[in-house]
């Protein structure tokens, strides 16, 4: 039996304002995301890229439409079917175009926090987040406070924050936008590689083209309607 999706959106719509000033930034989006699975979201400013995104984060609710995550119902329209704080920090993970880091914690505590909010004891919490910051390369850097990390460096932290509670469905924002293209490319494996080795279903809503390849599908996003591009890689 085929396990749930990550995500699953049916029929979402999202309108801004009412009357004259009534803007639709999203129409009618449905999608369904693996897990295992990264997909790339393409669009013009303002398509309704951001406002999919912070729906299916539980940050933005839809007007109307139904949000599963790993087969939960969550929201039926605006009304939230769980506690959406408790959820998100139990089966989201989220990284944004900048890395957020809180400035005066070293690279490991800003992601031994998220475990620690999480109700993980300071101990495991500790081993939990070196770890990961192992899997992602920047072991060596676990000390340094983020100002003393390249933007590369912080990007790699921030991802390793995501990570921290095992999360089912990771969602990244422009997580690439300050990072010039190697390191960006670099960054957009490391998502391929966390979806394929952690089986967490991974969107990132992005303008960068030089990617594509590394997406197992990519979606385009237009007046608040998704297209279906297909496989990146076919």
């Amino acid at each position: 039996m085929n396990p749930p999706p990550a995500v699953e959106v049916t029929h979402l719509r999202k309108v801004y304002g009412s009357g004259h000033t009534e803007i639709v930034a999203m129409r009618d989006a449905s999608l369904s995301i693996a897990p295992g699975e990264i997909v790339g979201m393409f669009g013009p400013s303002g398509s309704g890229k951001s406002t999919l995104l912070t729906a299916m984060a539980l940050i933005n609710p839809p007007t109307s439409g139904q949000i599963h995550i790993g087969g939960k119902p969550v929201m039926d329209g605006p009304r939230a079917l769980v506690d959406l704080r408790a959820f998100r920090r139990q089966h989201l993970g989220f990284v944004f175009q900048k890395a957020n880091l809180i400035p005066f914690l070293t690279a490991l505590e800003n992601v031994q926090i998220a475990l620690e909010v999480n109700d993980v004891a300071p101990k495991p919490a500790c081993t939990r987040a070196m770890e990961l910051l192992e899997y992602l390369g920047v072991g060596a850097r676990s000390n340094n406070l983020p100002v003393a990390l390249s933007g590369g460096e912080q990007q790699r932290v921030a991802v390793a924050r995501a990570l921290a509670n095992n999360p089912s469905l990771i969602l990244a924002d422009e997580p690439t936008a300050a990072l010039d293209g190697p390191l960006g490319r670099q960054v957009m494996e490391l998502f391929a590689k966390i979806a394929h080795e952690k089986n967490a279903g991974v969107i990132v809503v992005t303008h960068d083209h030089r990617t594509l390849d590394v997406f197992d599908r990519i979606l385009d996003v237009e007046d608040g309607m998704i297209q279906v591009r297909s496989s990146s890689h076919g």
